[in-house]
């Protein structure tokens, strides 16, 4: 690779700026399957689905013609005052019934973070018409992800958004991360740890005061976290919390939701039991840009007595409910209950085998996953769990190295991340993990030699 293109005019996100100084960026021209191209004509197998989110392969001819399709009937409109086209209508209807709960509305948003946003600005609008302008604050977790919206990247747990937007907004209150390798105590049990977070949560609660508490957001598992399912009982411990006190538990499935884990909801594979849905990334897969908001019967009802006050619900999106996104919508959930669902259960299988036989590599501290989703946590001692140091950008060179051998994996922090398109075979699972202990091996023999 060479420096061709860079600098451009393109401002990148979220890229590492010393590779991108080093050797430019990799310029996509084409997909094919589980595959793309660059310009030059190199294959990768794309580990991560895109951004987790083209699971349905990088040429679906199905979604390509429902595209063009509705494009040709009716290429845009919007769904303010009243008005709304058909394909948003019937998308509703079906996600109601997918839904993790009851269910019985949908908003919709262009993105993940603009259906979170959406939510927050939901809670205060029903704090306000409900006579309670006081409950303004939000409960999230630190390392979670819930967008890059002021209020949304105040709902990110990272330390990045700290560090470089001076966030999070005083609405918000960060508590443990449920990571039970990395947080737990010394011979803490993994339901032991899941109840010091209830007590947690509980203290927080009542030292904050309940009437302050507009919601709590979670990640069935946590995705940009690194890929971090629940410790056992997690959700059992804190529902019964939040219930006590009337707390409405937002679950952000942007990530999860249409069958990621191996079940179509994270919050059926966890036992969550959400007053809201929040959807986004597979929806469409990838094919065009959507969130959504799924609604209770109880939180619509709220929501509805108080848009009756304004006579109006005051909140909405250009091209939400686009009628080109929601038909390629029901097209991409067509594909996924019409098989692509199967092969993510019939496969899941031998992705989580081959990624835990990954633990036995000197670097990788812990291997952890489900369904088709995983995490490999760099460590440069696997006893004490310590981390390499930051100069070595260790994720970032596993991340590289992978890219010349042929495969796109993330990296998130310490950890490397895998989330492949559900249409993956195990022949290309095989693949996909040859190539990353092919990659592990050279960059801890380069380290190793730096070292000596």
């Amino acid at each position: 690779m060479s420096k061709r293109n860079y600098p451009s005019a393109f401002l990148h996100p979220f890229s590492h700026i010393p590779t991108l100084e080093e050797e430019g960026p990799v310029i996509i021209d084409k997909g094919e399957g589980v595959y793309i191209y660059d310009d030059r004509g190199r294959k990768f197998l794309e580990g991560n689905s895109g951004l987790w989110n083209v699971v349905l392969g990088f040429d679906n001819k199905k979604l390509i013609e429902t595209a063009q399709r509705a494009y040709a009937k009716l290429p845009a409109y919007h769904a303010f005052f009243g008005r709304v086209g058909q394909s948003a209508l019937d998308l509703s209807e079906r996600i109601v019934k997918l839904a993790p709960m009851e269910a019985n509305r949908v908003f919709y948003a262009n993105s993940g973070s603009e259906a979170n946003d959406t939510v927050v600005k939901l809670l205060w609008f029903l704090a306000e018409s409900e006579g309670k302008p006081h409950r303004r604050l939000l409960l999230s977790r630190r390392n979670a992800y819930h967008g890059m919206t002021v209020i949304t990247a105040s709902l990110t747990g990272k330390d990045y958004v700290k560090s470089a937007s001076g966030l999070p907004l005083k609405e918000v209150r960060h508590l443990t991360c449920p990571h039970h390798w990395r947080e737990a105590l010394p011979k803490e049990s993994e339901a032991e740890f899941s109840a010091r977070l209830a007590l947690e949560l509980e203290q927080t609660i009542r030292n904050t005061g309940p009437d302050f508490i507009a919601g709590f957001f979670a990640e069935p598992v946590m995705g940009a976290g690194g890929v971090i399912p629940p410790p056992e009982g997690y959700f059992q411990a804190i529902q019964p919390v939040l219930r006590k006190y009337g707390i409405p538990l937002i679950a952000d499935e942007v990530i999860c939701g249409f069958g990621r884990t191996g079940e179509f909801w994270g919050s059926q594979k966890y036992g969550m039991k959400p007053d809201i849905v929040v959807a986004s990334k597979v929806i469409t897969a990838g094919f065009f840009p959507m969130g959504a908001i799924i609604l209770s019967p109880e939180m619509t009802e709220r929501v509805e007595k108080a848009s009756a006050i304004y006579e109006e619900l005051p909140t909405g999106f250009t091209t939400g409910a686009h009628p080109v996104g929601c038909a390629i919508a029901m097209a991409a959930l067509d594909e996924i209950e019409g098989g692509a669902f199967a092969n993510v259960k019939a496969v899941s299988s031998a992705f989580q085998k081959q990624l835990k036989a990954m633990a036995d590599h000197p670097m990788v501290g812990e291997a952890r996953g489900v369904g088709l989703m995983g995490a490999l946590e760099m460590v440069a001692d696997k006893k004490t769990k310590a981390p390499f140091a930051g100069n070595l950008d260790v994720s970032e060179r596993v991340s590289r190295q992978a890219l010349k051998n042929g495969l796109i994996c993330r990296p998130l922090g310490a950890s490397i991340v895998l989330a492949p398109p559900f249409i993956i075979t195990e022949t290309q699972i095989s693949e996909l993990f040859g190539i990353l202990r092919k990659t592990l091996d050279e960059v801890h023999g380069a380290i190793a030699r730096k070292a000596a």
